[in-house]
C-alpha cells in the first residue's frame, strides 16, 4: 500500500491552486483534500463533505477539548477549523493529503506534523501578473482586489519557509511539477521510520 503523506500548498489567490490540482488529480495517486469543519448551516447546494463538514457546535467544542483541530476561529459566531480526524483516517488509508492554506496554516502543520510533510508556494511569476488575473477573473471588487495584493506582498516574504516554489507561468508546466512535489512527499520518510530502517539494515529486529 502506498503511504500516506501531507503536501501543502499555499500562495495568493488567483495563483491558480486549484487548477494546478486538478490538472494533476489523475497522475498523484488517491489524494484527500482537507476540508473545513463548521457549525454553520448549509447554504444552498453546499453539500456536507464536500465544501465543508457542518457538525453542531456542541460537536464542535468536544473536538476543541479533545485536542482534534490544527486550527480553528470563532467568525461571526460560528467556529471554522481543520480537524485532524479525517487527516488521520486518509495517511492511515495511505493517501497524499493535500492542505491548500495560507503561511500561517502552514506554519501550523509544520509544528504538528512536520516529519511527513512536504510544502509548495504556488505563485505567478510577478504581482503585476497577478493582479491582471485578478482583474480578469471579475468576481472581486476593487477594494476585495487590493486587499488580495496586499495579502499577497506578505504571503511572498515567507516563500523561503517552503520545501518548493512553483511559478504558474504554464498550467502544464506547473501540473508536471505539481506531480513531481507529490511523488517526492510520498517518498520523504518520517524519523520513525528511518529509526526502523537503520535497525532493520543493522539487523538489530
Amino acid at each position: 500500500m502506498q503511504k500516506g503523506a501531507i503536501l501543502v500548498l499555499s500562495g495568493p489567490s488567483g495563483a491558480g491552486k486549484s487548477t494546478i490540482i486538478n490538472a494533476a488529480a489523475d497522475e498523484i495517486g488517491e489524494y484527500y483534500f482537507s476540508i473545513s469543519t463548521t457549525t454553520r448551516a448549509p447554504r444552498e447546494g453546499e453539500q456536507h463533505g464536500r465544501e465543508y463538514f457542518f457538525v453542531s457546535k456542541e460537536e464542535f467544542e468536544e473536538d476543541i477539548k479533545a485536542g482534534n483541530f490544527l486550527e480553528y476561529a470563532q467568525v461571526h459566531g460560528n467556529y471554522y477549523g481543520t480537524s485532524l480526524k479525517p487527516v488521520r483516517e486518509a495517511l492511515e488509508a495511505g493517501k497524499l493529503v493535500i492542505f491548500d492554506i495560507d503561511v500561517q496554516g502552514h506554519r501550523l502543520v509544520r509544528a504538528k506534523m512536520n516529519d511527513i510533510t512536504t510544502s509548495a508556494f504556488i505563485t505567478p511569476p510577478t504581482l503585476k501578473e497577478l493582479e491582471q488575473r485578478l482583474r480578469a477573473r471579475c468576481t472581486d471588487d476593487d477594494a476585495v482586489i487590493t486587499q488580495r495584493i496586499q495579502n499577497a506582498k506578505e504571503e511572498i516574504a515567507a516563500i523561503g519557509e517552503y520545501d518548493f516554489t512553483i511559478i504558474n507561468d504554464n498550467i502544464a508546466e506547473a501540473a508536471k511539477q505539481f506531480v513531481t512535489i507529490a511523488q517526492a512527499a510520498r517518498l520523504k520518510q518520517s524519523q520513525e521510520e528511518s529509526r526502523k530502517f537503520i535497525e532493520e539494515w543493522l539487523g538489530k529486529r
